[in-house]
């Protein structure tokens, strides 16, 4: 395997992790520390949901344009 696969897998991964672990605890914070309600906390969620879903979209629009999708991996990764 390239040496590139491997350290874009283990960024990947550590990546997935970090946020795996922190996402749980932002309701916590929100509520308990900022008073925000529950419906407040649901919007927030509802608004970081899709913004994710739409730089999927526009991200992968992009990488079929360009045809070229290791420096557009390069430019994430920085």
């Amino acid at each position: 395997m390239h040496k590139n696969i491997i350290i874009l897998g283990l960024v990947s991964m550590f990546t997935d992790i970090s946020s795996e672990m922190i996402y749980p605890l932002v309701p916590l914070y929100l509520t308990a520390v900022l008073g925000a309600s529950p419906a407040v906390v649901g919007i927030i969620e509802g608004i970081a949901e899709s913004l994710a879903s739409l730089l999927k979209i526009f991200s992968g629009r992009l990488a079929e344009q360009l045809d070229k999708r290791k420096p557009l991996a390069y430019w994430i990764i920085s």
